[in-house]
């Protein structure tokens, strides 16, 4: 034992307790050599090579490498590739990289694990020869572990040359230091230690083509050496950002309550816009321009000033999107930049007026508290001209600035999609710098495609481990005794499902029968069952399997595929409720009078056979047949009468009808090519459904929070600014109609007074649905939550109108509902609670995860249907019917209901303010001079002779796929009716019926997890 520390400490409950921490040496830990005979290695330990191959050129002879903490901190993409072998990696930089990024860390553990890279963990902080004790007088921490890893060096060094006496010297195995620190490279030298930069390390290897391209820039000596002896670093006059605050001055600024403190939102529209969301407070500040923005990117926390308020402008109506060539780093202000400020322009004293009422708080970003920096996915745009490695990348996120990046595979790489990451944002770089990570496969792959929407909405989509298979059940699964005895069975009901076309993950069924009970007016009780499937009795706590579903939190559903959150052995199979077989369930049973008014609930762990796995549209046959009059059949005709008045209840207690375009597409068996597109029909037994998994999730809400008021797993839908409303209400007026937003009880009953006055006046049939779908824009996430972390209060779900919700009704495809079902077994004691959803605190951490997780699925599903939509205009040319959404300055957003697509149609020209029309941007700029159109502020609308568009207005136009750039291919509108002379385009559909719009979209709960069934 080399050192003792006493100290004491104060615990919760105020007692004192002393803690005793001691540093013990050894002299028997092993070096890892194959080749060594002083260590007395085991086997399994002997993983650096006898003689290992050199392929660098300043290091031509046998070596093992050893990695400081910056070189694994910055070039985990080089170390990934394999090109590097028998590496050490110290205790010292393994502990360090833990404490400094968790994700880093693991992806150093997965490479370590990796017999075949020759990773050895040496543990020097306990060795008695390598130890270098605490830090020295004036030592920082980083030299003290730089000056560590230089021993471990050196001791490497004398430790093999005794096992190497015999060797001839070309055989002998050298240590070579690998370090970024430019301090330790010196004194690395004046010890004697053959040392490198990892960026002349890399460049000396030979047979890794490209591999220098993955080297992070920021830490590269060339790099910095050509930063510092730039001329523009020392010229303040032309940076093109702002300097950031300094950490002290931004802590000193958010506690005076100078600055605030927020999260950076990017605009999807308009590239020099964006919103800060900031802490703690019920409004989000609008930042524009680049020195406004001052290189934030999407995520990123910030430091954020408010401006003076004579200075607030709005956000701009003109959709923006960084279009700019190669045009380097030193530009002049970009023209559009006038556009941003809408306040800015001249108005009339009226307009000038209500643009004063209408601006919003407004501020320019200090300072990057903390960066949110992932890998990208993209294409790379060529700089023109052979000798150029300068190349500009551009993400598939419009919310991401593009990234500048060298590579010398430029002509390879134009034609792949590729991921890249981003190093460093200077300031006198219009673009942030980064360096190329690998290529995904060539652009407009189907594969290739699906892989960039998956990473790009950070969604896990590998292969189940063999450790979560191994949790997995022996196949063949029976029911035994054991388990009949401590479950209901309720094999001789007649329960069945009804799920969409083609659903394998079955997760829910229903029973109803009359039974031999009565109501206090004598009427005979129904008794109606929610069957779940037990996932929980398959998932057991802190298992592999339970905590890849935990990491993966849901299944997403594409359009072409369905990454599941456990396998499908489980999602397909044992835990779904197949029609005819035995499965086990978690049932929720109420006696109901024939009013649908609930007289008791009861909960059991129970044991089914579904006698039949409908569809909605087979369920509704037999329902609407009046010759069926089997079990099954009236069990569904009781079930969607109840649901009927069960439903009606909802919307008169202010539960919101809103809508959301949905589509499914038809896919080749074959070529998986989208050959058509259908929306999504509407049945009774949908709504009976939703309705049943709604009550069910009600139901069992109110019961967790009785049994553990410190600790339910529920969902909130909180209540949305006013704020948000506006385009909602500003639409309507637009229309004559009123928008009443002061509870969800007013919101819904004016929605549905808009539809009924919009359809009895034949104005425009698809009205009443365009107000639900901006409805729903308006709306705040729907979000889980641990019940001790807020108030009572806070609970409330406004979309469903309740006052307490959670989710249990799927938890084949939601790790919610698995954590809800052990809540649940342990409240009625069928099961023992585990410690960890018993704290609330590893509970509030789980529901972040739930949330991101739960959102990025949602964003892949959408970005699954555009990819397909792609595909499918790739061979068409089509007209179809659309609907304005938004009118901007300088284009209108148009939605496809067919298509569910929202796309932009670019209005050409706009009035400048001398009257005269220019030029802002067109997505063809090989199409004819286009008219001149008027933004009218006031109204929201667009004017080109006496043709006016405004939001809500019916509109023909034609759909196609524009290929001119195979880097980046777009779906482009062009307008066909009503027709404007030298701007619209001759109908492709000439003599071809159009199909009728569909009257009747899906109506949507906002809470967007409930009610989207599942889609396979």
């Amino acid at each position: 034992m080399l050192k003792t520390k006493t100290f004491l400490t104060k615990t919760k409950k105020g007692n004192i307790l002393k803690i005793v921490r001691e540093h013990y040496l050894r002299d028997d830990i092993w070096c890892g050599s194959q080749f060594c005979v002083i260590c007395p290695h085991k086997s399994r330990d002997l993983v650096l090579e006898e003689i290992p191959e050199s392929k660098s050129s300043i290091f031509p002879f046998p070596h093992y490498l050893i990695l400081d903490t910056n070189v694994v901190l910055h070039q985990m993409d080089v170390l990934e590739v394999d090109a590097l072998y028998n590496i050490i990696i110290t205790q010292t930089v393994l502990e360090e990289v833990r404490h400094r990024s968790c994700t880093l860390h693991a992806r150093l553990r997965n490479l370590m694990s990796n017999r075949d890279r020759n990773f050895y963990t040496f543990v020097n902080e306990h060795h008695q020869q390598t130890y270098v004790g605490e830090r020295q007088r004036g030592e920082s921490a980083n030299d003290r572990n730089d000056r560590a890893i230089r021993k471990v060096v050196s001791w490497y060094e004398s430790h093999l040359k005794r096992s190497q006496e015999s060797r001839e010297e070309k055989d002998r195995v050298r240590m070579v230091l690998i370090t970024d620190d430019i301090g330790s490279l010196e004194k690395a030298k004046e010890d004697g230690i053959l040392v490198s930069t990892m960026a002349a390390y890399i460049r000396s290897l030979t047979g890794f083509p490209g591999l220098e391209d993955r080297l992070t820039l920021k830490v590269s000596d060339e790099w910095e050496e050509r930063r510092r002896n730039d001329p523009k670093e020392k010229d303040q006059s032309s940076a093109l950002y702002p300097l950031h605050l300094t950490p002290t001055q931004v802590r000193e600024g958010v506690k005076s309550g100078r600055l605030l403190q927020g999260t950076f939102l990017a605009s999807r529209e308009n590239f020099l816009e964006g919103n800060v969301n900031v802490e703690g407070k019920d409004y989000m500040v609008l930042v524009q321009g680049r020195c406004g923005l001052n290189r934030a990117v999407d995520g990123d926390s910030v430091a954020v000033e408010l401006l003076p308020e004579e200075e607030w402008s709005s956000p701009c109506e003109v959709v923006l999107q960084d279009e700019a060539g190669d045009e380097g780093d030193m530009v002049e202000e970009d023209k559009e930049i006038k556009l941003v400020s809408a306040g800015s322009s001249e108005k009339s004293k009226d307009g000038a007026k209500k643009q004063a009422k209408e601006r919003i708080p407004t501020g320019k970003v200090v300072a990057i508290i903390r960066r949110k920096w992932r890998q990208y996915c993209g294409i790379l745009q060529v700089t023109p001209g052979k000798s150029s490695t300068r190349h500009l990348f551009v993400p598939a996120e419009r919310k991401i600035p593009k990234v500048r990046i060298e590579t010398r595979q430029a002509d390879v790489l134009a034609s792949q999609r590729i991921i890249v990451a981003i190093d460093s944002w200077p300031r006198h770089s219009r673009y942030p710098q980064g360096h190329f990570v690998r290529a995904l496969g060539p652009i407009g792959d189907r594969e290739t495609e699906n892989e960039v929407l998956l990473l790009e909405h950070d969604v896990p989509h590998s292969a189940f481990s063999e450790a979560v298979l191994a949790d997995l059940p022996m196949l063949p699964w029976i029911i035994t005794p054991e388990d009949e005895a401590v479950r209901t069975d309720l094999r001789h009901l007649d329960i069945c499902s009804v799920d969409p076309p083609g659903c394998t993950d079955i997760d829910d069924a229903l029973h109803c029968r009359y039974i031999d009970k009565h109501d206090d007016q004598g009427g005979q009780l129904l008794e109606v069952g929610v069957h779940i499937a037990d996932v929980s009795h398959f998932i057991r706590p802190g298992t592999a399997i339970d905590r890849e579903a935990a990491l993966r939190a849901t299944t997403v559903y594409l359009v072409d595929n369905r990454i599941d959150m456990v396998p499908e052995l489980l999602s397909s199979n044992l835990c779904s409720l197949r029609g005819g077989e035995e499965r086990f369930a978690f049932s929720c049973i109420w006696e109901m009078t024939e009013d649908a008014n609930i007289v008791n609930t009861r909960f059991c762990k129970s044991i089914i056979r579904s006698r039949y796995a409908l569809t909605y549209e087979q369920a509704q046959i037999r329902i609407d047949d009046p010759s069926s009059n089997d079990s099954v059949t009236l069990s569904l005709r009781s079930l969607n009468k109840l649901a009927k008045i069960l439903k009606k209840r909802r919307i008169e207690k202010g539960a919101l009808v809103l809508a959301s375009p949905e589509v499914r597409f038809h896919v080749d068996s074959e070529t998986h090519d989208p050959v058509e597109v259908v929306v999504k029909a509407l049945r009774d037994t949908n709504s009976m459904v939703e309705e049943f998994m709604l009550l069910a999730n009600i139901s069992v809400a109110t019961h967790l929070l009785e049994h553990f008021p410190a600790c339910a797993l529920l969902r909130r839908h909180p209540q949305p600014p006013k704020d948000n409303f506006a385009p909602l209400i500003k639409a309507a007026r637009n229309r004559d109609l009123d928008i009443d937003i002061d509870t969800n009880k007013a919101l819904a009953v004016s929605l549905d007074e808009a539809a009924r006055k919009a359809k009895e006046e034949q104005d425009n049939p698809y009205l009443g649905t365009m107000l639900r779908i901006l409805a729903t824009r308006c709306m705040m996430q729907a979000v889980y939550f641990s019940s001790g972390m807020l108030q009572v209060e806070d609970y409330v779900h406004y979309g469903l109108a309740v006052p307490l919700y959670t989710h249990f009704t799927s938890p084949i495809r939601r790790y919610a509902d698995v954590i809800v079902h052990r809540l649940l077994a342990a409240s009625i004691g069928a099961d023992v609670a585990h410690p960890d959803i018993l704290d609330k605190r590893k509970s509030h951490n789980l529901c972040h995860n739930l949330n991101y997780r739960n959102r990025m699925a949602q964003y892949a599903g959408r970005a699954s249907v555009a990819l397909h939509t792609h595909l499918f205009f790739r061979e068409r040319v089509q007209d179809e019917e659309g609907h304005i959404l938004f009118v901007r300055r300088n284009a209108l957003q148009v939605l496809i209901p067919k298509y569910g697509l929202e796309g932009t149609l670019y209005l050409g020209a706009a009035e400048s303010k001398t009257g005269n029309p220019k030029k802002i941007s067109t997505s063809d700029p090989s199409s004819i001079p286009a008219p001149v159109f008027t933004f009218n502020e006031e109204d929201q609308s667009q004017r080109c002779g006496s043709i006016v568009f405004r939001v809500f207005d019916p509109l023909t136009v034609q759909l196609s796929l524009d290929r001119s750039n195979v880097q980046h291919e777009k779906l482009v509108l062009k307008l066909v009716h009503p027709v404007i002379p030298g701007f619209s385009v001759p109908s492709s559909n000439q003599g071809v019926k159009r199909k009728e719009e569909e009257s009747a979209s899906e109506e949507m709960q906002v809470d967007s997890n409930e009610p989207a069934r599942k889609k396979r």
